[in-house]
């Protein structure tokens, strides 16, 4: 019996062949690759990756999906971990770790903030995402686009847009078009948030009402004073500070608490 997507997970399955082989191409797996892949499906994409990898790591929460795997699949070749991803602790794999994966729209957000607590274990991450999430991740400074997401992931990510996948390209097509994103750590930061729970507060607090401008929204945090000493203009709103500025921000009041 043909498994059904479950709207509950957020299912929409690749089905299209060249988009699974435009995948592979930016990928590009090396047999010795350590490499997870997160809500594999029905394997479409695990099956063109075990061509070429020795093995193979999943993270699966369906668990009639995990079932259908484990059966299609050997355990030499695939290792599947029945759990929500938001709660697999992916340090326990060791470094060096690839990850791709067919995110599920509706947990695609808190999954990559939670990744990156992780980004010294990891090498690389490719993820097929709904197309408006990749741009507002890789957007720039003084855009429409740039927002707390913005900045939380580029502080922690190299990013970039690879290409676009059409609706049509999944079963059942979801009502917005999809994109596939190359994430890799910025392993030596020239800048360090020195308390990276502030340094999160103080972004959320500057997004939370994007149109104010930073005089308003940061007041509990900066004083007139304070802003003329980080020469930065109280008139500009959040979208016009820099993933550096709000680090600069962030450490000047770490360092005055």
């Amino acid at each position: 019996m043909a498994h059904r997507a479950r709207k509950r997970f957020g299912q929409n399955f690749l089905i299209d062949q060249q988009v699974i082989s435009g995948i592979i191409d930016t990928i590009h797996p090396q047999p010795e690759d350590r490499m997870v892949e997160i809500g594999p499906g029905l394997g479409a994409l695990t099956k063109s990756l075990l061509r070429t990898l020795n093995h193979l790591i999943a993270v699966e929460l369906d668990r009639d999906i995990v079932e259908k795997l484990r059966k299609d699949f050997s355990p030499d070749k695939l290792t599947v971990y029945s759990i929500d991803a938001l709660k697999f602790d992916f340090a326990t794999l060791g470094g060096d770790l690839r990850i791709i994966g067919n995110l599920p729209y509706n947990i695609s957000t808190p999954l990559l903030f939670y990744l990156g607590q992780f980004s010294e274990s990891i090498v690389d991450m490719h993820f097929m995402l709904q197309k408006e999430v990749v741009e507002r991740m890789v957007a720039k400074p003084s855009t429409s686009d740039y927002g707390r997401l913005s900045v939380m992931l580029q502080y922690r990510f190299e990013m970039e847009q690879v290409f676009t996948v059409s609706a049509e390209s999944f079963h059942p097509a979801p009502k917005v078009e999809s994109a596939i994103v190359h994430m890799q750590p910025i392993n030596n930061k020239s800048l360090i948030a020195t308390d990276e729970t502030l340094f999160s507060k103080l972004v959320a607090t500057a997004f939370s009402q994007r149109r104010k401008t930073l005089r308003n929204t940061l007041s509990t945090f900066l004083t007139t004073a304070d802003f003329t000493y980080l020469e930065i203009n109280p008139g500009l709103r959040a979208e016009n500070i820099t993933v550096e500025q709000y680090i600069i921000i962030s450490n000047y009041l770490a360092e005055r608490a």
